[in-house]
């Protein structure tokens, strides 16, 4: 294998590699395979074996038109956008609404804490449980929870009520941090996947840095309930877009095999049936006269009705008590590990921020007001969106650039080199934020550097959430969820980071915090090394497979 990349003794085709263009020399394995029965991607990417092969059926996400797809992650992005504002929401005001409640700047920025903890604690219950019921279920149910839950926090009057009311709100925060990427890799194939992803990342990081631009001046000139008030009408809005436009994602879909079998025997029944159901089959396509193409339509398309039923039946046979034990122990997976420390240790440092600017913007040398320290997040808005829109292109270019030069094989390490750019660009956000403060620069010097750190975490998640679903695409819930555990180490860190700066300085806060940020870019490059050699072992223990993968 080029590049450094180790190649796997045991097995020739390890899980996550995929043939992504047609070349002479492909593996033995689909050399007796007809590439007549390989369905292949349109217009430029006609060259393309689409991966996941989809089913023959129009019920099948994967054949949902484009535009409809694209609507489903328009929706669930927005809503996530909207949770990711929810959260830091408060944040420019923390000064003046600890004095309004009575209690210290300290005390309210750990109700942040809490809401990260249970955010973490509740993946473990909704995930397993859009595995097994559907991701819509869980998508109502928790945006039924952020409206309610905004509500309550607007009425509330004293600061227990308060950290209630974000405590019940962070129930439903969880799914739109994480159930996004599965319906991504429900509807999306691999070469689609990592612009998707970016698209969702922006949606959900440009809320968290444009709420609280915004938020400042609503705290100012409205009072901080109107922070809410305004998240409790933006879930009102999406609300019924949610029940009436994001069907299921989840598909129970015959394996490869079974599928090329049943393309295979179809025409051969039809050939033997009588004229009855001869005329059965045309009746139902006539009714029905979208065909998928290369294939054969196998059931009716679903009205619009009946895609909108909450409750689809179970989308696998696995037990509930396996399912939620799942996630515990592909923490463990090499490629699970590092995506949770990438995500994680970024995600977290830059929650610090919001927990720390109110004190250290509104203080001299700046002396910000509420709405003036809110506009420092225009700086992370901005560039997270550049980072956004650069990340997911970037991401699969690099890939099929990498599969082409790999003779069309494609392989999961190849989501990984940007990770050498959003590395560069947090060096400078972490360290640099840091010493701008420490040494009192003008402002612009701490704003811009807040903006590159978080322009890393946009440029970063193209490549950890599209490694993640390319190497573990049947765990990819359970995945996610072991990822976000992240929240439980965010709780640790904003709980008591306020006290670290207060005794230690800004520059020494920092300076830790951009130093892990190093050591755990650094991991990147082993898992490009033996990455694929992690795969293949993971693929070849039977015992830690039959109890992972599907009953």
């Amino acid at each position: 294998m080029p590049w450094g990349i180790l190649d796997d003794k045991h097995m020739d085709q390890v899980p996550g590699n995929i043939i992504l263009a047609d070349q002479t020399d492909v593996p033995e394995e689909y050399r007796n395979i007809s590439r007549d029965l390989l369905k292949h991607a349109h217009g430029k990417h006609s060259h393309i074996i689409l991966a996941p092969q989809p089913s023959d059926s129009p019920n099948d996400p994967l054949n949902w038109p484009t535009w409809r797809k694209d609507l489903i992650l328009a929706i669930v992005g927005l809503s996530a956008g909207v949770v990711g504002a929810y959260g830091p929401m408060l944040s420019p005001g923390f000064v003046e609404i600890a004095a309004e409640l009575d209690v210290s700047v300290n005390t309210l920025s750990q109700s942040i804490s809490w809401v990260t903890l249970l955010i973490g604690l509740s993946l473990f219950i909704f995930n397993p449980l859009a595995k097994k019921i559907g991701r819509r279920p869980v998508y109502v149910m928790s945006s039924i929870i952020m409206l309610t839950g905004s509500i309550w926090g607007a009425r509330s009057q004293d600061y227990n009520s308060l950290l209630g009311s974000r405590m019940w709100s962070a129930l439903g925060m969880a799914p739109y941090e994480v159930l996004v990427q599965c319906t991504i890799a429900d509807i999306y194939y691999v070469h689609q996947r990592a612009t998707r992803i970016a698209l969702w990342n922006m949606f959900l990081l440009c809320g968290i840095s444009g709420g609280a631009l915004i938020s400042g001046y609503i705290i100012q000139n409205q009072g901080w309930q109107w922070t809410l008030i305004w998240c409790a009408i933006f879930f009102g809005a999406l609300l019924p877009l949610v029940i009436l436009f994001v069907p299921e994602t989840a598909y129970r879909r015959g394996n490869y095999g079974q599928q090329i079998a049943a393309r295979n025997t179809t025409p051969n029944q039809e050939e033997k049936s009588d004229g009855s159901t001869k005329k059965e089959v045309v009746s139902d396509r006539e009714e029905e006269p979208e065909m998928i193409e290369n294939g054969v339509t196998t059931e009716r398309k679903d009205s619009f009705v009946r895609s909108m039923r909450l409750w689809g039946g179970t989308y696998t046979d696995t037990p509930l008590w396996k399912i939620f034990l799942r996630p515990l122990i592909v923490f463990f997976y090499p490629g699970v590990l590092w995506g949770f420390l990438m995500y994680g240790i970024t995600l977290s440092w830059i929650v610090v921020f919001s927990v720390v600017n109110a004190v250290i913007f509104t203080a001299p040398p700046y002396n910000f007001s509420v709405s003036e320290t809110g506009l420092v997040s225009l700086s992370p808005f901005i560039l997270t969106l550049i980072g956004e829109i650069i990340s997911g292109p970037l991401n699969d270019w690099v890939c099929m650039y990498l599969a082409k030069k790999n003779r069309g094989i494609y392989l999961p390490e190849f989501r990984l080199p940007p990770v050498l750019i959003s590395a560069l660009v947090g060096v400078v956000g972490f360290f640099g934020f840091g010493a701008t403060v420490h040494y009192q620069t003008h402002w612009t010097g701490p704003v811009l550097c807040f903006g590159l750190a978080n322009m890393s975490l946009a440029l970063c998640n193209a490549s950890v959430f599209g490694y993640i679903i390319d190497s573990h695409k049947e765990l990819s819930e359970e995945a996610f969820v072991a990822i976000n555990a992240r929240n439980i180490l965010t709780f640790g860190l904003t709980y008591f980071v306020n006290d670290w700066l207060a005794r230690d300085g800004v520059l020494a806060v920092f300076n830790v915090l951009g130093a892990v940020f190093v050591a755990v870019n650094v991991l990147t490059i082993p898992l490009w090394i033996f990455g694929q050699r992690f795969r293949g072992w993971i693929a070849r223990n039977e015992a830690l497979h039959r109890f992972m993968h599907e009953d």
